[in-house]
């Protein structure tokens, strides 16, 4: 985390706050090192859906970093920002879906309205990426991923954001809400994107 010696007071409340959250037990979420370069505070934190190993989870991984700068940039309108980022392999069939990115994107608002976590300025990209593999990759067959990099500026209680996107991140990978402990759809989903 980037926390300088003389943090604000907002700031490391809201830090430790953060590090307090529990999330369904099929999302494991652990703290990462924030970016020193967006804001003059940050932290992140890493969140995988039943990870098998210390690596990515083959069924759905995220990243979220809460940037504050006490000048309030423009840009922000305010001086927190969220961003994060959400991945997920998909059935190459569900990857075809010409309504997947804004299924993705409308994921997100919904996960943030079903929690009451306002916020402005938001900005975002969701992508899907096809695969097929070639000579020495062909037996993986083909692949499907879905990607869905946003930010936005809260308006409030940061740990109703931090939860919309774990929520986010589990729909993403299949598990809906509501859904924790039960068995993940496609279960022999690809492990390339």
């Amino acid at each position: 985390m980037n926390e300088p010696a003389d943090g604000s007071l907002a700031f490391l409340a809201a830090a430790e706050s953060l590090r307090a959250l529990t999330f369904r037990s099929d999302f494991v979420v652990r703290e990462i090192p924030a970016p020193s370069q967006l804001a003059p505070e940050a932290i992140a934190f890493a969140g995988d859906v039943r990870p098998e190993t210390h690596d990515d989870s083959p069924y759905g991984t995220g990243r979220i970093v809460i940037l504050h700068d006490p000048a309030e940039p423009d840009a922000w309108g305010g001086p927190w920002r969220i961003v994060c980022f959400a991945q997920a392999p998909l059935e190459p069939e569900i990857g075809t879906d010409p309504l997947l990115a804004d299924v993705a994107w409308s994921w997100l608002v919904d996960a943030l309205a079903a929690r009451g976590a306002t916020f402005h300025a938001a900005s975002g990209t969701a992508t899907k990426t096809l695969s097929k593999g070639f000579g020495t990759l062909a037996a993986e067959g083909d692949g499907a991923q879905i990607e869905l990099r946003a930010s936005w500026s809260p308006d409030g209680d940061l740990a109703r954001h931090m939860d919309a996107w774990g929520e986010l991140v589990c729909m993403l990978a299949g598990l809906p809400p509501g859904s924790e402990d039960i068995a993940v759809f496609g279960g022999q989903r690809s492990l390339r994107g």
